[in-house]
């Protein structure tokens, strides 16, 4: 089973195939370069500071003090605290600090999820599934998931929900877990239970629910469900008509490299609808469409159409993007 991040392709075949569960964790945080940020200031010896406080032990990690937070986090560990010991697993996994280390990461993270830290044993159960320090075990990480959300941790139960989505799974509580990780306001949640609502799959059909979640991911610039919402919105389909608002959302997404808002964005700019027609931009955005993967044969010919000019603008104006989807990893 592939562990992906924020990536819900997949789900739109989530009625008629097995489904990947998917593990989202904090984006790696990047350091600024060493000349960029203030120098870490110097450690206090005084006896009050021997054992620094959550508070400046996570100020300094956010700000990437990444030796700071190491230090300050390891005395807080030594007297038991099971947050500290979780934020040194991370430290080792993603090698602030400190060299990369998966196997001190998992021994971290072991010692805080047995003292029920949520976040420890979601990320334990990340390493399980991946196979990370150690053999992949997915019903150990199954077992993880569960324990971090009964403590409330929204993407351990995205994630068993997409499990029970699987063949072997239970119905039910793939709807049970997404919608308790949905109102914990996970964006993969909401677009994972909107289609659902949509569809009738699991769930009584209800168009209206279903956009209602597809709002709410979408105003967590989610692509897909800012694509999702804003054709529903361009249509009136299950919520208020709104072409000014729709045309927004999808130029954000355009913007934000999803091919499917630049095909449709690039329909918009021939059809001058809510907009003016532009055949430049209309070109522009459908090159970057096809780019990315996105085939439109009638977009084709609406191209060849147009003058050189036109053609000569359009292609510039796109091969940034080309550019972009031709070096970007593709799943």
């Amino acid at each position: 089973m592939t562990v992906l991040r924020r990536s819900a392709g997949a789900l739109l075949l989530l009625a008629l195939t097995a489904l990947p569960v998917m593990a989202q964790t904090a984006p790696s945080a990047k350091p600024a370069a060493p000349a960029a940020k203030a120098p870490e200031p110097a450690p206090d010896t005084s006896e009050a500071s021997a054992v620094p406080s959550p508070e400046a032990t996570y100020s300094a990690y956010q700000r990437g003090y990444f030796l700071t937070a190491l230090n300050d986090a390891t005395k807080r560990a030594e007297t038991g605290d099971a947050r500290a010991m979780a934020l040194l697993g991370e430290m080792y996994a993603r090698g602030q600090g400190v060299s990369r280390d998966d196997t001190k990461a998992a021994e971290w993270y072991k010692l805080a999820a047995d003292r029920g830290d949520r976040e420890a044993l979601y990320a334990l159960g990340t390493f399980r599934l991946d196979g990370r320090a150690g053999p992949r075990d997915r019903d150990e990480a199954m077992r993880l998931f569960a324990e971090a959300a009964k403590r409330g941790q929204p993407s351990a139960a995205y994630n068993l929900g997409l499990a029970n989505l699987e063949p072997q799974g239970n119905l039910k509580f793939a709807i049970d877990y997404l919608t308790v990780a949905s109102k914990a306001g996970l964006p993969d949640a909401q677009y994972a239970l909107a289609l659902m609502y949509r569809e009738g799959h699991g769930v009584k059909k209800d168009v209206g629910e279903a956009m209602r979640l597809m709002q709410q991911a979408s105003i967590a610039d989610y692509p897909d469900a800012m694509v999702e919402f804003a054709i529903a919105q361009f249509n009136g389909t299950g919520t208020a008509k709104n072409e000014a608002n729709a045309i927004a959302l999808l130029t954000r997404a355009s913007r934000m490299g999803n091919p499917v808002a630049q095909n449709r964005l690039a329909h918009i700019y021939v059809m001058g609808r809510g907009i003016p027609a532009d055949p430049t931009q209309a070109v522009k955005w459908h090159l970057a469409a096809r780019a990315g993967g996105v085939s439109d044969p009638a977009l084709d010919e609406y191209a060849a159409k147009q003058t050189p000019q036109v053609r000569s603008e359009a292609e510039k104006a796109a091969a940034t993007w080309i550019d972009y989807y031709k070096n970007s990893p593709r799943p």
